[in-house]
């Protein structure tokens, strides 16, 4: 999908349709959009081929890109493209001196599940976008990249997780399930990656009342966000619902600007300290 962007090299800043930034304190930040006729899209916010991190946002289930900009139901909390912009600002505000830059991109390289149907609870779909997602990140430049799995975004980087060492040379450092169903998997460990695991879904999400089972291809194995799934534990502090990781104010946006900008040290308190180590 990147190459359908960047039809030449070096001309990042000339993709197809540009639109500012929401105002915010910090420098406006360039975006670029590209919606498909066979139903995929992307939002790219600042120039993956000078930064030194990309964070790529996988949406989850009943995303399309007919509601990327606006939001499934129209809720704007729920649209991709905002996500983005909410990520790439709050990112940007808290970048620490000397840090370098961060693109964030969101993907929707992939046909996720329409509705809370059979397709949602099996991983026919996850597979197929773990496959495009990989095709994808290969074709990213940027030293350092940080997968963001929302809702069932994060069962297509878990189906990913296993090739990302060996296929993209050990670049993903982190990886972050919001709201999430499940990886695939019982445990972090059992992803077979060296990228951190983090994980946070809010007292309000509904995903939490899903059985964390995997049982004849059905399920998605254990919450990321049970402790004994043993990933680090995302703060969702203020998050309502299972749309709500991205609003302005609420932990999980800050706590994830800390990791886009690798400010893993406590990042005055947003991140917390005693976490499992790295696997």
């Amino acid at each position: 999908m990147l190459r359908r962007l960047l039809p030449l090299p070096l001309l990042a800043v000339l993709w197809s349709v540009f639109g500012p930034a929401q105002v915010s304190p910090v420098p406006a930040l360039t975006v670029h959009s590209a919606r498909y006729a066979d139903g995929l899209a992307v939002e790219i916010v600042g120039d993956p081929a000078a930064a030194a991190t990309v964070v790529v946002l996988v949406p989850g289930v009943g995303t399309t890109a007919a509601g990327f900009d606006r939001g499934l139901g129209g809720v704007q909390r729920r649209a991709p493209a905002w996500q983005a912009r909410q990520l790439a600002e709050r990112t940007a505000a808290l970048r620490p001196a000397g840090a370098g830059p961060v693109a964030v991109v969101a993907w929707l390289g992939y046909h996720p599940p329409r509705g809370l149907r059979l397709a949602a609870v099996r991983q026919d779909a996850a597979a197929t976008g773990a496959a495009a997602l990989l095709r994808f990140l290969r074709e990213v430049p940027a030293p350092r990249l940080v997968l963001v799995g929302h809702s069932y975004g994060s069962t297509v980087i878990g189906r990913a997780a296993a090739a990302l060492d060996a296929g993209l040379g050990g670049r993903v450092t982190d990886i972050v399930a919001l709201g999430s169903p499940g990886m695939g998997v019982g445990r972090a460990a059992d992803l077979r990656t060296t990228a951190r695991i983090w994980a946070g879904t809010a007292d309000g999400d509904w995903t939490r009342r899903l059985p964390g089972i995997r049982v004849l291809g059905a399920g998605h194995g254990t919450h990321p966000s049970d402790p004994a799934f043993g990933a680090r534990p995302l703060p969702v502090g203020g998050v309502t619902g299972h749309d709500g990781y991205f609003v302005p104010g609420t932990g999980s946006l800050d706590a994830l600007a800390a990791i886009a900008n690798a400010d893993l040290d406590g990042a005055d308190g947003v991140l917390p300290r005693d976490v499992p180590p790295r696997r």
